[in-house]
């Protein structure tokens, strides 16, 4: 017998059954609807996730603090703290920051291939380095925490040349290049040397670069008693004060900075600010990123 000639010993009418074969069938429509809903939605999520990430990848930055040199008689108590303090505002700020303490020459080189490999054609790189830096012919170099240098030709081999840098940026084809270099300190190896320390270089820009460094060019400073440097204090204060809620160009911002150095020192270090630039660019996340400089 089938069910439905079971139907009047069960209490049920043909209508009833009918009635919840439509039910479930309309239940099952509205989960089935919910579902592709819920995966819809989940796709715009991913989706988002996605943009922002590539939005985020668009600045990027490679930031050294160098503190604990073995040939130093004391070790420097700011770059790691500086190196620390801008990872932080640049995070806030949107940056994809790739941070290295008390960094081997093996550590920065594999942090620069790091930095390669992120460089897409609308990328705004930014260098920071916090340490030891030292010219020789005519070029400033990076020194790493494990540099043996006994002479002046040792520091080619030894350290990691700004320039080279920029260059690799430039070459995997960058928008635009920025650099801070607080790295002008009397070196630890200048008695053996025939010379005294003369800070950085002049540094050669590529196009559409800014340059930001600690002291002029072929001179150099002590470093405050401050838990930060003077130089990175004066840029995170002015990184950190946007005007009416507007982006702040890094350039004006690096000028800023130079003279508020100089004021508070007195005139005894006063930065160096150097610009290729062909577009102002930002510091600031959710605000104008670039345009146009007239």
């Amino acid at each position: 017998m089938t069910l439905f000639g079971q139907l009047p010993k069960l209490g049920l009418s043909r209508r009833s059954v009918a009635v919840a074969a439509a039910l479930i069938g309309t239940v099952s429509l509205a989960l089935g609807a919910h579902a592709a809903l819920n995966k819809l939605d989940g796709a715009k999520v991913a989706s988002a996730e996605q943009a922002d990430t590539a939005k985020r990848s668009s600045r990027i930055a490679l930031v050294i603090g160098n503190s604990h040199y073995p040939d130093a008689s004391l070790p420097l108590a700011q770059p790691v703290n500086d190196a620390r303090a801008l990872t932080a505002a640049l995070r806030h700020e949107g940056f994809d920051v790739d941070a290295i303490e008390d960094a081997t020459h093996d550590d920065m080189t594999r942090a620069v291939a790091r930095l390669k490999s992120k460089v897409r054609s609308d990328s705004v790189v930014m260098l920071f380095f916090g340490g030891y830096g030292i010219q020789v012919g005519r070029e400033s170099y990076m020194i790493p925490v494990d540099a043996v240098i006994w002479k002046e030709t040792d520091v080619r081999r030894e350290g990691i040349a700004v320039e080279s840098v920029l260059d690799a940026a430039k070459e995997f084809g960058a928008s635009a290049k920025v650099v801070v270099l607080d790295a002008s300190r009397r070196n630890p190896y200048e008695r053996r040397f025939r010379t005294f320390s003369h800070g950085l270089a002049p540094i050669t820009l590529p196009d559409n670069a800014l340059l930001l460094t600690s002291t002029s060019p072929g001179t150099v400073a002590d470093d405050s008693t401050g838990e930060n440097s003077v130089l990175v204090t004066e840029l995170l204060t002015h990184i950190d004060t946007p005007r009416d809620n507007q982006a702040k160009a890094a350039e004006a911002i690096f000028n800023q900075t130079r003279v508020a150095v100089s004021r508070s020192s007195n005139g005894e270090q006063v930065p160096s600010v150097s610009s290729t630039l062909l577009e102002e660019i930002s510091f600031n996340a959710d605000r104008p990123e670039t345009k146009k400089a007239n």
